[in-house]
């Protein structure tokens, strides 16, 4: 049983005061052959979005009907119909992220993933402040031990490389030198997590500073007020609840702070 229809000429609308041609006259015919060797044969009418051809090139496909001499159908697709692809991640090495502007963000690459953090929030500052001090207290009463800076910096250990951790301490060697070139052992560094950072600071950067042996990782939490610790070779996280502490060598005495007083209200 077949079933014939003819084409028509779509007129041009206007969308929005821009006026597009729609469509054009088409008159294909569409032999289609179900399973059972009963022919079919459809009127396929274009409309401004080829709607009919699709939907009957869909139904075949679904019924596994196989189509025969549609290889010349044209759909006539506006721009705006077609499938928008997104653009190919870009790689970033560093000298490219020290090129980008200075806008308030902080840019930092790790294999070539770009990482953007926007300005941090002040409870992020305000911890952060209160680790620093206790920490530079602590190396002012052991000196020759480390040396501590805070971002931002410029630590790299490769072309497609560059981080920029809230809080490190470095030997003092290397800090001497005044130049983020030769300071490339960290002894401990700290990222204050913030919203923005959950997943760089958790699981980008945490591995990348396994990989490259930074002795001791400090996640803080001042939303669940917990610390994180990670060392190179740890699978998980130690989860600090009631203070930490950091060992490191030729230190007469531990560093060691409460966490109620790292956490405490203003």
């Amino acid at each position: 049983m077949a079933r014939s229809g003819n084409g028509k000429l779509v007129d041009e609308a206007t969308t929005r005061g821009r006026s597009v041609v729609i469509a054009k006259v088409m008159h294909n015919i569409i032999r289609l052959r179900t399973g059972t060797g009963t022919a079919v044969t459809l009127t396929c009418e274009a409309t401004a979005i080829g709607y009919v051809c699709r939907q009957t090139m869909a139904i075949a496909r679904v019924m596994r009907i196989r189509i025969r001499n549609a290889c010349h159908l044209r759909f006539p697709y506006r721009r705006a119909d077609r499938m928008r692809m997104q653009p190919a991640l870009e790689f970033y090495t560093a000298d490219m992220v020290r090129a980008l502007p200075e806008d308030g963000n902080r840019y930092e690459t790790v294999h070539g993933e770009l990482l953007v953090t926007p300005s941090p929030r002040a409870l992020h500052q305000e911890v952060l402040f209160r680790l620093a001090h206790a920490l530079q207290c602590y190396l002012d009463e052991q000196p020759g031990v480390a040396h501590i800076f805070l971002s931002p910096a410029d630590i790299s250990w490769g072309p497609d490389i560059l981080v920029q951790p809230d809080v490190f301490v470095v030997p003092v060697e290397q800090a001497s030198t005044l130049d983020w070139k030769q300071v490339t052992t960290l002894l401990l560094a700290i990222e204050v997590l913030s919203p923005s950072s959950v997943r760089y600071d958790r699981f980008t950067k945490r591995r990348l500073y396994q990989e490259v042996g930074v002795a001791t990782y400090w996640v803080v939490d001042a939303d669940e007020l917990t610390v994180e610790v990670w060392t190179p070779d740890a699978h998980f996280p130690a989860i600090e609840r009631t203070r930490i502490t950091w060992n490191p060598a030729k230190a007469s005495a531990p560093f060691s702070i409460e966490l109620a007083e790292l956490f405490r209200a203003i």
